[in-house]
């Protein structure tokens, strides 16, 4: 994060922004950065600034309030009575602060800014090329910045602030609350290729008793799906491997180790492997765009959720043909 000179303003994420006026001092922008980090050092990473200036900055609040805004505790900092009476009211100000720069910057009719959107390591061959030519495109001012990560992450970013949005999976439909559906994806069977299991079509859900399983590790949301469907069905599911991520699991199933248990995509599935949707019954998972509750919506995050949305439809589109 750079600081704001005369005649620059920041983004929703303290960065700086040419062409609108400073609105909010930055530091109550590192402030709030922390409170949500509840750490010095995270909130540094997350505004990618040396800790000692993130201290300084708050050291500098604190001096001119005359009052602690944080306490150190052994595991990183909490806000104190004054802190907490204070976040709620800077969050507010923060907020009309970045609507107003956004209209500032926005005031010829073209969105502009930065858009923090996280991916899937799944969604990145699909959504990434596709997304950043678009944006180019069709959003000359905004600047996007992609992360990949796994979905709790991503998740976990969301609540922190570090991302306006992330394409992330639900693995029920209770789950999904206020996020946009981009695809209905269904669970399946993945062996290596030629095994009988997977050889004759869909796979009943009781047909995965006995069957060797190489699957995440507890806690995992879909380990607990799994763990809940196998209770709820009779059906009893070994854990044979304990694999955390999707690309290591095929990896194990194609040396032998075992069945996955998978979002498959027509045509996406690796050579080595065969899939068999699961059935009776069917499972699916979701892919949605979840956005960031502690970051403002503007004129670019709106646009840029507009262009997933489409890049979403374009690839169900291309998948009912292929199939």
């Amino acid at each position: 994060m750079t600081l704001a000179k005369p005649g620059q303003s920041h983004d929703h994420g303290g960065r700086a922004v040419a062409g609108a006026p400073t609105i909010v001092d930055p530091r109550w922008l590192v402030f709030l950065q922390v409170s949500a980090s509840g750490s010095l050092s995270r909130a540094a990473a997350a505004l990618d600034m040396p800790q000692s200036m993130v201290s300084r900055h708050i050291a500098q609040l604190e001096q001119q309030c005359g009052e602690r805004l944080f306490r150190r505790t052994g595991r990183g900092v909490v806000l104190t009575e004054f802190g907490e009476q204070m976040l709620p009211r800077v969050t507010r100000l923060a907020a009309e602060a970045d609507a107003l720069a956004d209209d500032i910057r926005s005031a010829r009719g073209q969105p502009a800014g930065e858009v923090l959107l996280g991916l899937l390591p799944s969604a990145v061959n699909h959504y990434a090329g596709p997304l950043f030519a678009a944006a180019r495109a069709q959003l000359p001012a905004v600047r996007l910045h992609l992360t990949e990560a796994a979905s709790a992450q991503l998740e976990e970013h969301l609540r922190e602030g570090r991302l306006d949005m992330a394409v992330v999976l639900k693995e029920d439909e209770a789950s999904i609350g206020d996020c946009h559906v981009l695809a209905r994806v269904p669970l399946h069977l993945v062996a290596p290729r030629g095994d009988a299991v997977v050889a004759n079509g869909d796979v009943p859900l009781a047909a995965l008793t006995g069957l060797p399983l190489v699957v995440p590790g507890r806690p995992h949301l879909l380990r607990a799906r799994l763990d809940r469907l196998a209770s709820e069905h009779g059906v009893a599911l070994q854990a044979a491997v304990e694999v955390d991520s999707v690309r290591l699991q095929y990896e194990v199933v194609a040396a032998g180790g075992g069945y996955a248990i998978a979002s498959v995509l027509p045509g996406k599935l690796d050579a080595r492997l065969a899939s068999s949707r699961i059935v009776d019954p069917v499972l699916e998972r979701f892919v949605v765009l979840a956005e960031s509750p502690r970051r403002p919506q503007t004129r670019a995050t709106r646009a840029v959720r507009r262009l997933v949305s489409a890049v979403a439809d374009a690839l169900e589109a291309s998948h009912r043909i292929s199939t």
